[in-house]
């Protein structure tokens, strides 16, 4: 796909920097950070201003957890506000089928986190902002790609007050999430496929006293609700929908939706009376699968839900985005310090995460139709009867273990890094669990990054 026409570049609209970053959310800031603390010159382009954005998904799994440890901001956004989870249940008729216990597993990363993603990314921009190198357009929406002897080579990106800025760049970095612009501009599908019978309609409640200390979803006849604590004292649920059904379900009225909701989750009735006024209450989530054409290109590399989007079953986009970061970083640092950011040199991320995010998928298939999809009496009894396996057995503590951390528990390289933690961040503790030895390994030749070339 072409790209419109790139405006003059001077030293004024032009900034040269050695990796564009497209997008500030969990993946982009993350990476951002990391290329930082390793003396490499990054433009961070983001279209909101002050991440003022709507998320719905902040369940920190241990895997996502550690990579921010070992970037020092974990415990500064804990301490914004966040609420500990021991794990996940699934219940039917109030009654507990499964119960995914995360105390299983080894301190410190012993608990699911909900932290609100306003609280991770303000921590994350600070960090970013406390070091050299850092060049950030807030407010910017990117509409085109420089290209240069046939090699992306920087961004176009647009204010809403009509002006322009110029980027060019050694490597872009498509961080803006599952609908990318930086994808499409590339001319590389999406992959879409609708592997889910459901959508998610969420919603959350003012619930002080009534937490629940888990990621609940509660089974009913006609499918299934999650509902999970979140900071300060709500409930955050979602009713998950068949397929391309909302319009009809808007049809019946707040009325008609808040009392099929009340006779779902009889224990916040309530709240579901008090508390749901309208159907503006409820934001609907897309669910579908998508796996990108391809996740590097010349000059280019996608992360996150720009290369691999996934359903909300296990919690696992952050924790994935947040790992493709920690995987990202040092062969983007071997094609700056290389001066060769093309797709060949950039292929060892694309190989080492996509079976990770293939494997996500096949998993949350299996458990969207075993969690969510309708079933009889009989369904029931045999998952009722799995799920005492999996609660009770040495089977479930590993896949307790494989859903916490991933197929691939990718972690951050901080020995590459070339700037001091600040003082002021958390040093990871000291009990953490260490990674497996496969785990992350080392490019065969990274060269150190040379700061400041601006390429």
């Amino acid at each position: 796909m072409a790209s419109p026409r790139v405006p003059e570049m001077n030293r004024a609209n032009a900034p040269r920097v050695d990796v564009c970053v497209v997008g500030a959310g969990p993946a982009g800031l993350a990476l951002t950070l990391m290329l930082l603390r390793s003396g490499v010159e990054v433009a961070l382009v983001e279209r909101s201003t002050g991440l003022n954005r709507d998320f719905h998904g902040e369940i920190l799994q241990p895997g996502g957890q550690r990579v921010l440890d070992e970037l020092g901001v974990l415990s500064a956004a804990r301490a914004r506000g966040a609420r500990e989870l021991d794990g996940f249940q699934v219940l039917q008729d109030e009654r507990v089928l499964l119960d995914v216990d995360y105390r299983r597993l080894p301190a410190p990363y012993d608990r699911l986190l909900a932290l609100p993603q306003r609280h991770l990314l303000d921590e994350l921009l600070a960090a970013c902002r406390e070091l050299p190198g850092l060049t950030f357009l807030e407010g910017h929406r990117v509409s085109g790609l420089v290209r240069e002897r046939g090699r992306i080579a920087g961004v176009v990106a647009h204010r809403r007050d009509g002006g322009t800025a110029t980027v060019r760049a050694h490597v872009v970095v498509g961080a803006d999430g599952r609908y990318s612009r930086t994808r499409t501009l590339a001319g590389i599908d999406a992959g879409r496929r609708e592997a889910f019978d459901q959508d998610v309609a969420w919603f959350t409640l003012p619930a002080p006293g009534r937490a629940t200390g888990a990621v609940r979803v509660h089974r009913t006849a006609t499918g299934a609700l999650l509902v999970h604590d979140t900071h300060p004292d709500r409930l955050r649920v979602g009713w998950t929908l068949p397929h391309r059904t909302w319009n009809r379900v808007a049809v019946r009225g707040i009325q008609d939706v808040r009392r099929e909701l009340a006779d779902a989750l009889p224990g916040f009735a309530d709240l579901i009376h008090t508390h749901l006024r309208s159907l503006s209450d409820l934001t609907l989530l897309d669910v579908f699968a998508a796996q990108a054409g391809r996740w590097v290109d010349d000059g280019l590399l996608l992360v996150g839900d720009s290369a691999h989007t996934h359903g909300p079953i296990g919690a696992q986009g952050i924790n994935l985005a947040l790992q493709d970061a920690a995987a990202a970083h040092p062969v983007l640092l071997d094609a700056v310090g290389a001066g060769d950011a093309g797709r060949d040199r950039l292929l060892p991320y694309e190989r080492r995460r996509r079976p990770a995010a293939a494997g996500v998928h096949r998993v949350q298939r299996i458990q969207a139709k075993a969690l969510l999809g309708h079933s009889g009496p009989l369904a029931t009894r045999l998952r009722s009867r799995a799920a005492s396996v999996v609660t009770r057995s040495r089977i479930g503590e590993r896949v307790t273990h494989r859903i916490a951390y991933g197929p691939d528990p990718a972690t951050v390289r901080t020995d590459l890094f070339t700037a001091p933690a600040l003082a002021t961040a958390a040093p990871a503790p000291a009990t953490a669990a260490p990674a497996p030895a496969t785990a992350n390994p080392a490019p065969a030749a990274v060269a150190p990054a040379r700061p400041g070339t601006g390429r």
